[in-house]
């Protein structure tokens, strides 16, 4: 639906939201991927330490009983930071559940967005700064800042490219997509998690050291996921499990509306 849209549109002041959507969806999953799947879901690790949690059970039982469980919450609160290939950091704060409801920031170039997914629509806002570092360089972009900086942005996220910024099952499928991650992992000792005791999980690959950090009371929920060493070192922290994510609709009044601003635009 947004790609009929933007066609319609002037594309040199409105394709290029299509373009941040679409990169702002990868960046959020690869700090499940680049965190999660690299760490693997273990499958051939030693037992190793842990002292009395888990005790009894290899690496590979314990972080597939983490990913189940993770994967079963019906919401969670992931918070991480990914280093782009130029150079920049990216970080993210999202609360999204299982109907894709979400809502939480995007923090890039200094800059913060703020992002709501609610009754199939997403929404985002930026303040001059941040969309001045998303667009520029690209034509139109003088146009289209003034018309939705500190506004929300509504796009319908019918759009397949859009609609994963909030999807909880996609995103943490690349938990368990690679069957080969799944070796070589050992079990380390105990570690806090934000005031909650986790057992740790490493395993090195390419030069990196890969943790994954399980819950060992309750759920066996995945805490946190690191990627230390190599040139882009990585985290992701996982929370609020099964806490009810019920974002605000923005008011009309501080909307701006896609379509509407692709037709303007087209006149």
């Amino acid at each position: 639906m947004i790609n009929n849209v933007l066609v319609a549109a002037d594309r040199r002041s409105t394709g290029e939201l299509k373009g941040f959507g679409m990169q702002m969806t990868k960046q959020i999953a690869a700090l499940v991927v680049a965190g999660v799947c690299a760490a693997g879901t273990a499958g051939c690790g030693t037992d190793g330490g842990g002292g009395e949690a888990f005790k009894g059970e290899s690496a590979d039982a314990v972080a597939e009983k983490a990913v189940k469980a993770t994967r079963d919450a019906d919401s969670l609160r992931m918070k991480g930071q990914v280093r782009e290939s130029g150079g920049q950091q990216m970080s993210v704060d999202l609360a999204v559940d299982s109907q894709k409801n979400c809502e939480g920031s995007v923090t890039q170039s200094g800059a913060t967005a703020e992002i709501r997914h609610t009754k199939a629509t997403l929404y985002v806002k930026g303040d001059e700064k941040y969309w001045q570092a998303n667009l520029k360089g690209q034509p139109g972009a003088e146009k289209i800042v003034p018309k939705v900086a500190d506004k929300w942005v509504k796009i319908p996220a019918q759009d397949d490219q859009l609609t994963g910024l909030c999807d909880k099952q996609g995103l943490l499928a690349a938990m368990d997509e690679d069957k080969s991650e799944r070796k070589g992992m050992t079990k380390g000792e105990t570690a806090d998690v934000d005031g909650n005791e986790a057992l740790k999980l490493t395993k090195k690959s390419g030069g990196k050291t890969l943790a994954m950090y399980v819950a060992t009371h309750g759920e066996p929920y995945i805490l946190k996921v690191t990627s230390e060493g190599g040139d882009k070192p990585e985290g992701t922290t996982f929370g609020d499990f099964d806490e009810k994510v019920n974002p605000e609709q923005p008011a009309a009044s501080e909307t701006v509306d896609l379509q509407e601003l692709a037709g303007a635009n087209q006149q």
